[in-house]
């Protein structure tokens, strides 16, 4: 083949001369919008007010969503303006975020996924050491798993916001895809699969029908597990592409998640000292956990005011409150923000039918 005949067609050396005159301009325009944000800092600084507000950062992404004209399409507005936003809060103040580690996880890309990029990552050893790191000021906010919706809830997550100073100011949910990772790419010689308990969990039915005789050696974490599999030939880690490319493992098998839509919701959780409550932003979620005397109808009764009062009740989850009497700690979220007046309303009255009340966090959540 000749060297004219493989060069671009005049047509598309056209349009990608027009790709990048673009590209030039929405640099220019990106750093305008920085040059901005510097303002907005310095004015923050003046005020004592906070650089991140998800409630912000979120009426910012539904502003854009609306007015899109496409062909981009809106699941796509989001991340891209994340990291928009993520790059120019790193020219104001450096926000370290803690998540379970090492590199690799699924708990780092959830937070990647929430704050952008251009974040101090702060990995720890495990989610009470999130929170631990969290509370101390060594991280301005954690990312920590609530729940899966196979597997249901992180129990021990549940039991740390029982009685962690910290609260919630923002939500996220990914699609967890599970794969085989191992140095060798074969499964033949595996002796045993290394990986979190919740993954092992998620893909019992997998193992169960391909790897029936090999050992699940439960770890503190996927990225762990494949840490332990680079070093041993013998091991194999489920856990995220990511932690592949991290550690240097191919991908055996890959989605080998039971569920095809295997997802994981996690909460941000930061310390109230250092950030405010996000204020009302039009479609919040505020997470509480009660508990009630143990006498006929108690939870009935306490249900009532969000009845009364028009709060719908998106979650309920329930767990021992490991007093030895049979009772109970029930996790509730719902719609509505406690400035809006019928949800302040019920919370007074809820509180007034509880032996244990506590606001858990409010914050925004993605409707689109």
């Amino acid at each position: 083949m000749s060297s004219a005949a493989q060069q671009p067609a005049p047509a598309l050396l056209a349009l990608r001369e027009r790709i990048d005159a673009v590209d030039r301009e929405l640099l220019a325009l990106l750093n305008r919008r920085a040059g901005l944000a510097l303002d907005v800092g310095e004015l923050k600084k003046h005020e004592g007010s906070v650089v991140f507000r998800p409630e912000r950062e979120a009426q910012v992404i539904d502003g854009l969503k609306a007015v899109n004209p496409g062909p981009l399409k809106n699941d796509s507005v989001a991340p891209i303006w994340r990291e928009i936003m993520s790059a120019c809060r790193a020219l104001e103040t450096p926000t370290r975020v803690a998540f379970l580690g090492p590199a690799g996880t699924f708990s780092e890309e959830a937070a990647l996924g929430f704050f952008g990029s251009s974040i101090v990552r702060v990995p720890c050893g495990s989610f009470d050491e999130v929170i631990r790191c969290t509370t101390a000021g060594a991280a301005d906010f954690g990312v920590v798993p609530v729940e899966n919706n196979t597997e249901g809830v992180v129990t021990r997550s549940l039991d740390l916001f029982l009685t962690m100073p910290l609260f919630i100011i923002g939500e996220t949910s990914l699609i967890v895809r599970h794969n085989l990772l191992r140095k060798d790419n074969a499964r033949a010689g595996i002796k045993a699969v290394c990986a979190h308990p919740q993954a092992l969990a998620q893909c019992h039915g997998w193992l169960s029908q391909h790897m029936p005789d090999v050992e699940r050696r439960p770890v503190s974490s996927n990225a762990e597990g494949a840490r332990l599999a680079s070093l041993d030939p013998s091991l194999a880690a489920i856990a995220s592409e990511r932690a592949a490319a991290e550690f240097g493992l191919h991908v055996v098998s890959p989605a080998i998640q039971d569920d095809a839509h295997n997802r994981t919701r996690f909460a941000i959780v930061t310390h109230p000292d250092r950030h405010p409550a996000p204020k009302a932003s039009g479609h919040d979620c505020t997470s509480l956990v009660v508990s009630v005397d143990n006498k006929p109808g108690a939870v009935h009764d306490m249900l009532v005011p969000l009845k009364v009062h028009g709060v719908s009740m998106t979650r309920f989850e329930s767990r021992p409150a490991r007093s030895g009497q049979w009772e109970y700690y029930f996790y509730i979220d719902i719609q509505g923000h406690p400035d809006d007046e019928n949800v302040s309303t019920a919370l007074r009255a809820l509180r007034q039918t509880c032996a244990f009340f506590k606001v858990l966090g409010t914050y925004p959540i993605d409707v689109h």
